[in-house]
């Protein structure tokens, strides 16, 4: 596959689809917090590097809220929004919507903001591009 041309804008979001299966599920039949936690740390790992393209870790997962549970057999959808970006930083809103297979209702279950780092091929922090003018 070939690089986006340099006059597409970087991709500032991305979207990831899951079930939530018995696997994931604790004993009361709800998704495990740690689960929805790694779902969440990848939708934050895919946007800040295809943004970046470069290398990217996670630096910190800050003020994550479980509002509402997440039931097996809801589809999830995980999205993560590009929200600042500083030299190497990158901070990234992620949202856990479920959503039934069956009525289409769809909630807001879970908020978090995680920090990613934007490192160089030594693994050292390398400065990520800015975030176009709004």
């Amino acid at each position: 596959m070939s690089e986006h041309p340099s006059s597409e804008p970087r991709p500032t979001e991305a979207r990831l689809l899951h079930m939530v299966f018995p696997d994931h599920t604790n004993h009361l039949g709800t998704l495990f917090g740690g689960q929805a936690l790694a779902w969440m740390d990848m939708s934050a790992f895919i946007v800040a590097s295809r943004y970046a393209r470069t290398t990217v870790v996670t630096a910190r997962s800050e003020q994550v809220d479980f509002n509402q549970p997440i039931h097996k057999g809801d589809l999830v959808e995980v999205v993560a929004r590009l929200v600042k970006v500083g030299r190497s930083s990158m901070n990234v809103d992620v949202e856990v919507i479920t959503e039934d297979l069956l009525s289409g209702e769809r909630k807001l279950c879970t908020r978090g903001h995680f920090v990613m780092i934007a490192l160089d091929p030594l693994g050292r922090p390398t400065q990520a591009p800015p975030l176009p003018a709004a």
